[in-house]
């Protein structure tokens, strides 16, 4: 159904409002003051009697006792089961509604700029459910019995309140209700505030507040007195953002940690284990905030995360750092119990979600073992979300929905959070009230999880594995301590590289100075002796070669008999040697081992620095070992981060670019797509499509991109790959890169010399028998040991680059990556 946007925004229900709660307005003074009901004497449609003006609870049972002046019930409540023997099939689900929630409206609204948190949001999934037939109310067709039990909401109470937030909290709410609208524009909540973290205030915003934190205890309280088997609480203002202290993000009581910790006081053992799940696109700083410690309480947490971008990092009080991350895991008796699933990029759909279900959240969640599931369910991840972005169908929270219920017996209880597109909202709970009365779910459309979304996941899983029995395989960092110290595999197997590229075409190490040193810069630039020679010259900018591996499942443990290393890369070098070319080799690591490695799992560093370094680079090559020599043409091939590097060495220097560079391949898996544009000169990405060749991912990004649709030759010139990873690329388009290399050196290979033809072999034949290249630094005068002005200077005699000859029989020297301030481009 598609719902009405054009609603009138003051929310007069005369369509609602006589069906469900009776009243004519909200209390004036305090929130234990009586309600003015209206009573109309109609014969109630499920008893057949007529009603009593003395309402009681449509709830009771054997719990704490309040002293409450409780709201008026709806007329229809919730129904044993039919049958006694079968009280989960046939017990009802439950729904809390109250229309008094939707008096926390704007005070001046416009019409082209209502808040998100609209108080049409209720209303929107109340009439959805009543035209799915999920609801019943006066009129609708059918027995009551077979439609969600209505629950009444109340006001909560003080003390409910302060086992989460503190008094001076409460009683600021409590203080709103008395102040006029011009006041309520400049009130802040703490002293020196200039302005309020994403909320509006009205005269009712204490009333409303109340029911809703109220509304869920009360959803809660209904399952666990067996009144129904499941709920669904319809609720608003939201709550997981509002902090012990803090209104924020459209927030002013936490509900859900409300309602878990009124029922741990009340049911005790029976409610003793609580897992509240928080899908909701926004991280639930205020749920986390009140748990953080609870042994009792797991907390699970899938929002997007944007690596601390997203609201609410960012917007706390007390400055603290990024709370939202899979390093936050508890504290004290809670740790473990703390699970958040940040995902890096907005755009997740179904499978993302139902991935991390499967990976993590049913683990941990079974191993719990809870007596009590509360989903703090905000559908602003839906398909159609302005705040969102990103795409979960209604059939995938349906999905979700359907993983829960096999907990804690099926009590499981559905209290709404966030979610601002009117129909995005009601479509989502209509599937999950759907699903929680025992329809199944909608079948997927959307199985493959997005390599983000898997990284994600295994991310949280790895760092989750060192609390929960159930997750595997096991973090290894523990095991690695100690007299087991190892060496990252990274830096064994560029050494291993760099003794095959040297025993088969006597590539050995050019020096490069960098300031930092690092055994993982060891090794990394491997050039032939030909490169300073009258020939051309292939410049290869890679990451590091694949490793393929099957791990034993349970430990996480890979044995080297089922490990398997690619070096499509030399396939390449190969060839360009055999063809008289000369090379030089850049390897691209992916993270920089550290002096003191903890051994921790380590992610990638990030894109944007590794390019930097990338840059940098390829800039101290080519003003010292390209620029010099005497290459017939120079080929730079860079596969994604050496994309990235050639793009900007190439802005950087246009005129040496396009005087000097006669070919740029470009192998593109998942990283951004650059693209060469020039301020002073219009022809210059003319010029950088004749010169390029550039193969992109079949599933990369850029092809659901608007510039997909018309490339434009800033771009290069692009081709679409039918494969996904580098790897395969390589392979994919080998026949087509080496044939636009022999097209570009037609005529040098025609006048090439004679003696060329035997080069390969006299280089096996020049052969040193020594030891191929190994770990000799140059140092700084930071460093350690050889001062750097022992050494031969980058530039050689007369200001040329050195030419590599043949090795001595002893170690070659090496070197690596030592940019000092004077020598930085």
């Amino acid at each position: 159904m598609d719902i009405d946007d054009n609603l009138d925004v003051l929310m007069h229900d005369d369509d609602v409002l006589d069906t469900t709660e009776y009243f004519t307005q909200v209390p004036g003074t305090s929130l234990g003051s009586g309600t003015q009901a209206k009573k109309d004497g109609r014969t109630s449609h499920l008893t057949g009697t007529k009603k009593s003006s003395s309402a009681t609870p449509a709830l009771k049972g054997a719990g704490l006792k309040r002293d409450i002046d409780w709201i008026n019930p709806s007329k229809d409540v919730p129904r044993p089961a039919k049958f006694q023997h079968l009280p989960y099939a046939t017990a009802q689900t439950g729904l809390v509604y109250d229309v008094r929630m939707r008096f926390h409206v704007e005070t001046d609204p416009t019409e082209n700029d209502v808040h998100p948190e609209d108080p049409r949001r209720i209303h929107a999934i109340f009439e959805a459910f009543v035209q799915a037939g999920l609801a019943w109310r006066d009129g609708s067709d059918g027995l009551p019995e077979y439609y969600m039990g209505r629950i009444d909401a109340r006001l909560v109470t003080k003390s409910e309140v302060c086992r989460v937030h503190t008094e001076k909290h409460w009683d600021w709410i409590q203080s709103l209700h008395a102040k006029t609208a011009d006041q309520l524009k400049i009130e802040m909540q703490h002293p020196g505030q200039t302005k309020l973290d994403s909320v509006y205030l009205t005269p009712s915003t204490t009333y409303c507040a109340a029911l809703s934190a109220g509304g869920a205890i009360e959803a809660c309280r209904a399952i666990m007195l067996s009144k129904v088997k499941n709920v669904f609480a319809v609720i608003r203002p939201p709550g997981h953002h509002a902090e012990r202290e803090d209104v924020k993000g459209f927030c002013f009581y936490d509900n859900v940690s409300i309602a878990t910790k009124a029922c741990q006081e009340e049911f005790g053992e029976r409610c003793r284990k609580v897992l509240i799940l928080d899908w909701d696109v926004h991280h639930g700083n205020g749920i986390q905030q009140a748990n953080y410690d609870d042994p009792n309480v797991l907390y699970i947490s899938l929002h997007v995360h944007e690596s601390g971008i997203m609201y609410p990092e960012g917007s706390y009080r007390d400055s603290r750092g990024i709370y939202g991350d899979h390093l936050h895991c508890g504290d004290g008796a809670g740790l473990g119990m703390n699970v958040n699933i940040p995902w890096r990029a907005a755009g997740m759909h179904d499978a993302d979600y139902i991935y991390a279900f499967q990976q993590v959240v049913m683990p941990i969640a079974t191993e719990f073992n809870p007596d009590l599931v509360i989903i703090a369910a905000g559908f602003d991840a839906a398909a159609g979300d302005m705040l969102g972005r990103c795409h979960v169908t209604p059939a995938g929270y349906a999905h979700m929905t359907h993983m829960l219920m096999s907990l804690a017996n099926g009590k499981v209880a559905v209290c709404l959070e966030g979610g601002y597109n009117l129909d995005s909202i009601a479509r989502s709970a209509c599937a999950v009230a759907r699903t929680l009365m025992g329809e199944p779910p909608d079948r997927l459309q959307d199985l493959k999880p997005s390599k983000t979304g898997i990284s994600d996941v295994k991310k949280v899983l790895r760092q989750q594995s060192k609390f929960w029995s159930s997750l595997y395989p096991k973090d290894q960092s523990a095991r690695l301590e100690g007299p087991m110290l190892g060496e990252r595999m990274h830096d064994v197997v560029r050494k291993w590289q760099a003794t095959t590229l040297w025993e088969e075409y006597e590539m050995s190490p050019l020096f490069i100075h960098k300031e930092q040193l690092s055994k993982s810069f060891d090794n990394q630039v491997l050039a032939t002796s030909t490169y300073t020679e009258l020939r051309p010259l292939l410049i290869i900018l890679h990451d590091p070669p694949e490793v393929l591996a099957s791990p034993d499942p349970r430990t996480g443990k890979i044995e080297l008999h089922n490990t398997w290393l690619t070096d499509i890369v030399k396939t390449y070098v190969d060839w360009a040697v055999r063809e008289g070319f000369a090379v030089i080799d850049v390897n691209l690591p992916k993270h920089v081992t550290s002096e003191d490695d903890t051994q921790e799992h380590e992610d990638m560093d990030e894109i944007t620095h590794r390019t930097s370094e990338a840059t940098e680079l390829l800039t101290y090559l080519w003003n010292n070992y390209v620029e010099l020599n005497d290459s017939t043409h120079v080929f730079l091939m860079g596969t994604n981060i050496g994309h990235g590097a050639i793009i900007n060495f190439i802005k950087a220097n246009e005129e040496r670019a396009q005087e000097r560079l006669t070919k740029v391949i470009s192998f593109i898996e998942d990283v951004p797509l650059q693209s060469c544009k020039s301020a002073t000169n219009d022809q210059f990405p003319a010029w950088y499509y004749r010169t390029s060749l550039v193969f992109i991912a079949n599933e990369h990004g850029f092809w659901r991109s608007e510039f997909a649709y018309k490339i434009k030759k800033r771009f290069g010139r692009i081709y679409r790959s039918g494969e996904d990873s580098i790897s395969d690329m390589l392979v994919a388009h080998r026949d087509a890169v080496t044939s636009a290399l022999l097209e570009e050196t037609r005529q040098w290979r025609l006048e090439r010399p004679a003696s060329g033809d035997v080069e390969m072999e006299s280089a096996k034949a020049s052969r040193s028998e020594g030891l191929p290249p190994v770990g000799n630094f140059a140092l700084t005068q930071r460093g350690n040991g050889v001062h750097s002005s022992n050494l031969p200077s980058p530039r050689g005699r007369n200001g040329r680059s050195p030419r590599v000859d043949s090795p001595p029989k002893a170690k070659p020297t090496i070197g690596s990556f030592v940019f000092s301030p004077r020598q930085k481009p």
